[in-house]
């Protein structure tokens, strides 16, 4: 299948978007001056037609229309696509409007540098996503020469700009993918890959790294940061544990209902470090709380005990207690304190 491709005209204004970090002259793409298409969508014509097979001339980027078909995602890509009321928004915004910011893509390679056919899809996939959602065939990208670590610092650049909110997860993996590629790529010159990420997000230098610790949690304790399950602070502190404490971790959290105090991730944390930790500990602090407050339930209702079945649980009998009182109240026309304004 073909790819159309639309004039040098129409990329005015994209190199902000996409330079991030990376100055456009390292990879001897054409400079993009300012303006941008979405400015004058009719400076947008095709002027001529290539096969998606032909290798890119780094002399002359384009904006070119690509099958969805040849867009693939990043063997690893940190920022999430979901089928949500947001997408269903860009879906029918860009079946309106079409697609007013073109994706990045690399061409595909293999680890021997071979191409093997289609594109890279770095910066975009919500985009295409929306694209296959409103039956387009086609969406415009910007073909780039780049190596992995360019490749890596235009996605995480991309999102963290042009994303008004990002999950913990997000944040976590994006960070430490940038990190490593400007420590791995020289290109951060005489500054720390840190100083650089705390110029482009306004993270301190702190909450940088306690952001990047979430990486070393398992799948489904980062989840539960993701949907508040957990808060972010007892889950930096937990994410020193291994991956098969954290599952004990996850066990325990399932098995009572609850959620990690601060104290007690710091207190697994410490004993951890301290080689003392074991499977049994996790659950006996995790639900020390819930025992607590069992126990203190447990103790209010004792003096009622002795008007009760011998099989009645402490649930039971406080269901109980409270259904007669409620009767009690309606009888004497007492009004809940609660209702009381």
């Amino acid at each position: 299948m073909s790819k159309s491709v639309l004039g040098n005209n129409a990329l005015v204004g994209y190199n902000d978007l996409f330079s991030s970090t990376i100055n456009n002259g390292a990879n001897n793409a054409t400079d993009i001056t300012t303006n941008a298409i979405k400015n004058d969508p009719s400076s947008a014509t095709a002027d001529n037609t290539t096969s998606s097979t032909n290798t890119h001339d780094p002399n002359s980027e384009r904006i070119v229309q690509i099958p969805l078909e040849e867009l693939h995602p990043p063997e690893f890509h940190p920022f999430q696509v979901n089928d949500d009321e947001e997408m269903n928004r860009l879906a029918e915004n860009i079946k309106t409007f079409g697609v007013r910011e073109p994706g990045l893509v690399r061409p595909r390679k293999d680890e021997n540098v071979e191409l093997i056919g289609g594109y890279e899809l770095l910066v975009g996939n919500r985009r295409k996503r929306g694209c296959e959602i409103a039956k387009l065939p086609t969406m415009p990208v910007i073909i780039r020469e780049m190596n992995d670590d360019e490749a890596n610092i235009a996605m995480v650049d991309s999102n963290i700009l042009n994303r008004e909110t990002l999950l913990f997860s997000e944040k976590a993996w994006a960070y430490k993918v940038k990190m490593e590629a400007l420590n791995h790529s020289g290109i951060k010159g005489s500054k720390h890959s840190h100083e650089i990420l705390i110029e482009q997000t306004g993270e301190s230098k702190n909450q940088i790294f306690r952001l990047i610790r979430l990486t070393e949690l398992v799948i489904g304790l980062l989840d539960m940061v993701d949907t508040k399950k957990i808060a972010f602070n007892p889950a930096v502190e937990l994410s020193y544990l291994s991956q098969v404490e954290q599952t004990a971790v996850i066990s325990s959290m399932e098995s009572h209902g609850i959620k990690p105090s601060v104290s007690q991730a710091v207190e697994l944390k410490k004993l951890k470090l301290d080689g003392k930790l074991t499977i049994d500990m996790i659950d006996d602090i995790l639900s020390a709380s819930k025992k607590s407050a069992k126990t203190a339930e447990e103790k209010e209702i004792s003096s009622f005990r002795k008007f009760f079945p011998k099989d009645y649980t402490p649930q039971q009998i406080s269901e109980v207690i409270h259904e007669l009182l409620a009767d009690w109240q309606e009888q004497n026309g007492i009004q809940p304190e609660s209702s009381i304004a």
